[in-house]
């Protein structure tokens, strides 16, 4: 099965892959994504265009991972970054193209999920 090719806008199509966050804001981010992984990490499934994450949609971890992701639109914004909430499950998707899937790839590999139900990877449907 092929994917389908990732729309982008000109912002998105130009934009290098690189972050723009200085040491101290890539740390600082890096330590966030870490907990909010340990509190609510509930898969990862690598995608053909990104990454597909899911979490536990526990008190205040929606705020959080919106947060996040508004710092990572800025900060990277050859990829995109779509939060989706349900009453079961909070889904980020992230998806670029080129370069920018390995990017996404190697990105969030080090995170760990914490205590809580054992589940598989996300749905890709």
């Amino acid at each position: 099965m092929t994917a389908a090719p990732i729309p982008t806008d000109d912002t998105t199509a130009s934009a290098p892959v690189a972050c723009s966050l200085t040491t101290k804001g890539l740390a600082g981010q890096a330590r966030r994504w870490a907990r909010l992984a340990a509190r609510a990490l509930a898969g990862r499934a690598l995608t053909a265009d990104g990454l597909r994450l899911g979490f536990r949609p526990e008190p205040g971890v929606e705020e959080e991972l919106r947060a996040l992701v508004a710092v990572e639109t800025q900060c990277c914004p050859w990829a995109v970054w779509t939060v989706q909430a349900s009453a079961t499950r909070l889904t980020l998707d992230v998806r670029a193209s080129g370069d920018g899937v390995t990017a996404l790839h190697g990105m969030f590999t080090g995170l760990a999920a914490g205590p809580g139900p054992a589940v598989g990877p996300p749905s890709l449907s």
